[in-house]
């Protein structure tokens, strides 16, 4: 928390807008945008690193969420275009003739000229926020639902929330499906009702409300995880069968992990996508949400600030490595195009960490804190019988 607010007052002081310039409206953009990865961090770590659920379909609640508001963006922005240009008829336009255009522009792309019925509350700004919430969520209840009621556990649990995950971005790439196919939404950056107000000073905002988000929902987390709630999902990821004949209902408490997680990833996603300008079905792709296991992995999962460093620390290297800011290596033979090789380099590096630093970036505050895991070399965890019936005998 206390580099979280470091680092606000450092953009405050540096913007564009009303700070000194240091720093470029893009990289605030940057900034920005990984503070809404480390909030899908902070969700992936709960269900995987506490919870011992590996879903590799949770960027599929994080793109869901970005098209929520992105279909208010679009149609409200559309909607401004289209009014100015009607208002040199010499008869003002109906609402139906508004509505049309909003749909021929809008659609036009993909050969349609009418509103699809996703499209229903896309003018209201409330409902769409509403959705932003109710759409991840409902997808993880109903998948979760399935899945952990049949007690589908490990590896097979994985494959499916990539299934879904993949399922869901095929469905999407199909012009019918009702968001653009391909083309997805674009413009997110440009907000309703501000067109005098600059990118510059726009960025900033939405830095500050990512910002906000990640703190308040990461103090929630620490206080959930913290309670007895963390306890038993902690005890459910070490040993399921244990907790479910101590009478816990373990279905009901991944059930709730999983559908909670997918909201906060769908709130990231509605703070990410406006800051990206466009999103389209690739957002969805599964190797997204592998992505996602990688960085909590290297920061050290089962540990919350641990999903945040990694995410971070992954998210801006990679934005320094595929810039082009880093030069190439010639060797004679080849050069290294750090561009090509990155995704190569964040393999090897997810392989190291898992064999030689299970515990991430995040395992480097116990070794300065003097902190290590009992190395007991299989002794027994409490005295011998022998020795509590010996002075048993002796009381």
């Amino acid at each position: 928390m206390a580099a979280l607010a470091l680092l606000v007052l450092a953009v405050s002081v540096m913007n564009p807008a009303f700070g000194n310039g240091a720093i470029s409206t893009s990289f605030v953009k940057t900034l920005g945008k990984t503070l809404c990865l480390c909030l899908a961090a902070l969700a992936m770590d709960i269900v995987w690193g506490y919870t011992g659920i590996l879903s590799l379909g949770h960027m599929a609640f994080f793109a869901l969420g970005g098209y929520m508001i992105g279909q208010w963006l679009m149609y409200a922005r559309t909607e401004e275009i289209v009014v100015h240009a009607l208002a040199s008829n010499p008869i003002p336009p109906t609402p139906q003739e508004v509505a049309q255009g909003v749909a021929t522009q809008i659609f036009g792309v993909v050969g349609g000229s009418d509103m699809p019925a996703v499209w229903t509350f896309a003018h209201s700004l409330p409902a769409q926020l509403a959705l932003v919430v109710l759409v991840p969520g409902l997808l993880a209840l109903v998948f979760g639902w399935l899945a952990f009621r049949s007690r589908v556990t490990g590896v097979y649990l994985s494959i499916l929330t990539q299934a879904m995950t993949l399922a869901l971005s095929l469905y999407l790439f199909q012009n019918d499906s009702g968001l653009r196919g391909n083309n997805g939404l674009s413009g997110l950056q440009n907000m309703p009702g501000m067109r005098g107000t600059s990118q510059d000073l726009l960025s900033v905002w939405f830095f500050f409300a990512s910002a906000l988000a990640l703190a308040l929902i990461y103090l929630v987390l620490v206080r959930a995880v913290a309670g007895k709630f963390g306890s038993v999902i902690r005890a459910i990821r070490d040993d399921e069968a244990r907790v479910r004949f101590l009478g816990y209902p373990v279905e009901s408490y991944k059930l709730t992990v999983f559908v909670a997680t997918g909201v906060i990833c769908g709130i990231a996603g509605a703070l990410y996508y406006p800051q990206a300008g466009i999103i389209n079905p690739a957002e969805l792709a599964p190797i997204a949400s592998i992505y996602l296991a990688v960085w909590v992995a290297i920061g050290g999962r089962g540990r919350l600030y641990g999903a945040v460093i990694g995410a971070a620390f992954v998210s801006l290297l990679s934005t320094w490595f595929t810039g082009g800011r880093v030069p190439s290596v010639p060797l004679g033979f080849y050069t290294i195009d750090w561009v090509d090789w990155w995704q190569v380099l964040l393999g090897l590096a997810f392989v190291a960490v898992t064999l030689l630093a299970p515990k991430g970036i995040g395992g480097l505050f116990d070794l300065a804190q003097g902190l290590r895991t009992p190395d007991r070399k299989g002794a027994p965890l409490g005295p011998e019988d022998g020795s509590l019936q010996e002075q048993e005998a002796v009381e």
